[in-house]
C-alpha cells in the first residue's frame, strides 16, 4: 500500500483529554512529519494539526483512536494518490 500525504486537525474541548490524545500521536511518531499544538485560552480548547505521511489504513487507525476520546474532535485530508 502506498503512503498518502494528509493533515489532520484536532480540537480538544475538554483539557482533561489532553494526554490521552498525546500517548495516542506518540505510539503513531512513525507517520507524523510535523505538529503544531495551541491552547486557546479564551475559549477553553486547545487546537493541533498534524501533518501526516502514511498509508490509509495507518492514518484511519490514528483518526479512529483519536475519534475515540472523550470531548475530542478529528478531522482528516489526505492526498488521493
Amino acid at each position: 500500500m502506498e503512503n498518502r500525504v494528509g493533515v489532520i486537525a484536532i480540537v480538544i474541548e475538554d483539557l482533561s483529554s489532553a494526554p490521552k490524545v498525546n500517548e495516542t500521536l506518540h505510539s503513531f511518531a512513525n507517520i507524523i512529519v510535523g505538529r503544531m499544538g495551541i491552547p486557546y485560552k479564551e475559549k477553553g480548547v486547545s487546537v493541533i494539526s498534524i501533518i501526516i505521511d502514511g498509508t490509509t489504513d495507518e492514518i484511519s487507525a490514528l483518526t479512529g483512536k483519536l475519534g475515540r476520546i472523550p470531548k475530542v474532535n478529528v478531522k482528516s485530508a489526505i492526498t488521493k494518490n
